[in-house]
């Protein structure tokens, strides 16, 4: 099969509509996916292939959202619901959290909970505090749901088509503001990535760098700033955030002796406090400098623009760490 260049949007419909197509249990719901076709147009068609039974708009109200799917995945059927975007994930946390992750566990198996429920996460997009988070790590907290967070269009088709074909209940969290970037992805309609695995997204010997989603653009962007002044990093996409496979990290640790971790996420409490502890226990004795955290700042995001972009990483900040990190 050959790899065709697409944005994540499309992989994301791509991935949705052959798992429709495959599987009469699939069916979607959620704000505005049907007849205007999805808040970002990841469902626009959808409504005329499928029908209103397998394609449901729903009122403005994430806990009956949530909490209807479940019941749904736990009845049989293969939920996909979508949620505008994470920020309003909190009002479902009942749903999600208590129920659809400790269903399968509290009934001994007896239920599952095949459950995928897609949302946006992220800042840069001028929307204000309360809609610019980027909390990922909390969902991922919590044992019996799954966290992904596709940074290009080949995870996001791979990984999603996965999350709907699993039996656990998948948060599939996607960038706002990475819909547009493009990517090869096979044109198979059994392409999957398997749950839980890390990437290494590109080779080097100097440093370390852990990320994922937008931390990956950032990332990569360094990594070409970097490389003219003869530095190569090793970047590591962590890809899902539960289950978390730090193997590769601690492979590429092994060999570059230094860590800089990138994410959006706010700067306590999160994915780069999780892996600086691991690689702290595991991995101490390779270890030749502190390593280095690239977080948002530890405010509400402005509306400002130039405020705002202050407050995110940037790939400048980036290429400052890992230099920090090599003691320049």
């Amino acid at each position: 099969m050959a790899d065709t260049p697409i944005t994540i949007r499309e992989a994301l419909s791509a991935a949705l509509r052959e798992e429709m197509r495959r599987d009469e249990r699939v069916f979607i719901m959620g704000e505005e996916v049907g007849v205007w076709g999805g808040t970002y147009a990841v469902t626009r068609g959808f409504l005329d292939e499928f029908g209103e039974k397998r394609v449901r708009d729903t009122p403005i109200a994430e806990m009956v959202i949530a909490g209807a799917a479940t019941g749904a995945a736990m009845a049989g059927l293969r939920p996909v619901a979508e949620i505008m975007t994470i920020n309003f994930a909190f009002l479902a946390l009942d749903a999600i959290i208590n129920h659809a992750a400790k269903v399968r566990y509290m009934f001994n198996g007896q239920f599952t909970v095949p459950l995928v429920v897609r949302t946006t996460t992220g800042g840069g997009k001028q929307l204000g505090a309360t809609h610019s988070h980027a909390p990922e790590v909390i969902f991922a907290h919590f044992p019996g749901l799954y966290v992904a967070v596709p940074g290009t269009a080949y995870d996001a088709k791979g990984m999603l088509k996965a999350a709907i074909r699993d039996d656990n209940p998948v948060l599939f969290v996607e960038h706002s503001t990475m819909l547009q970037r493009r990517s090869p992805v096979p044109d198979d309609l059994d392409f999957t990535l398997p749950i839980g695995k890390s990437d290494v997204k590109r080779q080097g010997d100097d440093v370390t760098i852990v990320t994922y989603q937008k931390g990956l653009e950032w990332s990569m962007a360094a990594a070409e700033q970097l490389a003219k002044e003869g530095i190569e990093v090793e970047i590591i996409d962590l890809r899902w955030l539960r289950p978390l496979d730090l193997e590769p990290v601690f492979e590429s640790f092994k060999k570059t002796n230094r860590c800089v971790i990138v994410e959006e996420s706010l700067p306590h409490f999160n994915v780069g406090a999780e892996i600086s502890a691991q690689l702290q226990e595991h991995m101490f004795d390779y270890m030749d400098a502190p390593i280095k955290r690239v977080s948002a700042m530890d405010i509400p995001l402005p509306y400002s623009r130039e405020l705002e972009l202050m407050a995110l990483p940037s790939a400048d900040k980036v290429v400052a760490a890992v230099k920090e990190v090599l003691g320049g």
